[in-house]
């Protein structure tokens, strides 16, 4: 759990480091000037610390679900040949231009995900919760979901949303809070915000403007899940897939192991039976919309 954690604080470090040379090379002026807020060095700032973040933990994506998940790479000639297999055989269907690595990890909880930076350099990854509680056929279907999920090129679109989502916020944030502080200042200039409290004003502007970007992310991560399951019927066939979802949607009912703290890392996992304003927030669809459209669609 520590060593967990201290990889977690590191590549955060890191990519703070990496920010912040970022900033230095391209010379990014301070935002603050004596004349007031400068807005177009701020949106700098702002997509600087979004996109970078965002997308040197999606260049770790990889590295980072091994360590924090245990998954191990299989090979074609081992224990799990026929999953490579698979994954080799429905990869070539999809067009992609390298084979993904294949894992298996430890858990009880019925689970898979795709993730890697490129359609070059994937990962999929399946638990043994996963491959216990599934025939092949409904494993196949599974498999075709993650492969749709990188040929579609999911992976980098999220990233990319996210980075930009990230720094509106950031940006809102900071304009919103430099607001409040000038209108408490009095005429000569004098009063405002304490550094304090205007870090913790900016920091609760940061979380009431993530929250409202949380609903662009979890429309798109559901709009992607809905194109996954198409693009897994395409590949795996449209019995297999649909059999897949109904397994999943059967042992959800019934109580299976479920785990929904990492959304990143769980890109076939059943999202809550929440309905209303918090089912926008949900980043994957009920599990009997995901069965109703792709039925629809499929025929």
């Amino acid at each position: 759990m520590f060593k967990r954690w201290g990889l977690f604080l590191l590549t955060n470090l890191a990519i703070m480091l990496m920010i912040n040379i970022i900033l230095s090379v391209f010379n990014v002026q301070p935002y603050l000037t004596q004349y007031g807020m400068n807005y177009t060095n701020l949106m700098i700032y702002c997509a600087i610390w979004g996109l970078v973040g965002s997308f040197a933990s999606l260049l770790m994506s990889k590295f980072m679900a091994k360590r924090f998940m245990g998954v191990q790479v299989v090979e074609a000639n081992g224990q799990f040949s026929g999953l490579v297999n698979t994954v080799h055989r429905l990869s070539k269907a999809a067009g992609l231009p390298k084979m993904p690595e294949v894992g298996v990890y430890e858990s009880p909880e019925v689970n898979a995900f795709a993730t890697g930076p490129s359609k070059s350099n994937s990962l999929v990854a399946v638990s043994t919760g996963l491959l216990n509680g599934m025939t092949e056929d409904e494993l196949e279907g599974v498999l075709g979901h993650e492969i749709a999920h990188i040929a579609n090129g999911d992976m980098v679109t999220m990233t990319l949303l996210q980075g930009v989502v990230n720094a509106f916020v950031l940006f809102f944030a900071k304009v919103a809070t430099f607001a409040i502080s000038q209108a408490m200042k009095d005429d000569e200039g004098r009063g405002g915000l304490g550094f304090i409290v205007h870090i913790v004003v900016e920091i609760a502007f940061q979380m009431v403007f993530g929250i409202i970007g949380m609903f662009i992310t979890s429309w798109f991560s559901r709009i992607r899940e809905y194109s996954a399951d198409l693009g897994g019927a395409q590949l795996a066939g449209r019995e297999k897939m649909i059999a897949a979802l109904k397994r999943l949607q059967q042992q959800y009912e019934g109580g299976g192991h479920f785990d929904n703290k990492e959304d990143s890392l769980n890109a076939f996992k059943i999202s809550s039976k929440e309905v209303g304003l918090r089912a926008m927030l949900s980043t994957h669809p009920r599990l009997d919309e995901r069965i109703r459209r792709l039925e629809m669609n499929i025929k």
